[in-house]
């Protein structure tokens, strides 16, 4: 029986944070300490390192440099 209960709770939990998904993730980031965690574990998966580094120093065609 408790493990019913437990199993119960936690899928009823779970639900809950996938629904407010984007929320939970706010409040996390908007801690300073949490979104630096965030940032090295992030960089740390090498497939989502190899997607994001390119990305953010190539320019792109719109982005000009000259004024």
């Amino acid at each position: 029986m408790r493990i019913v209960v437990f199993l119960t709770c936690l899928a009823t939990v779970v639900t809950m944070i996938y629904r407010w998904r984007y929320r939970v993730m706010n409040m996390i980031l908007a801690v300073g300490f949490l979104r630096k965690i965030a940032v090295s574990v992030s960089m740390n998966m090498p497939t989502l390192r190899s997607k994001i580094i390119p990305s953010l120093f190539s320019q792109s065609a719109n982005t000009s440099t000259e004024s």
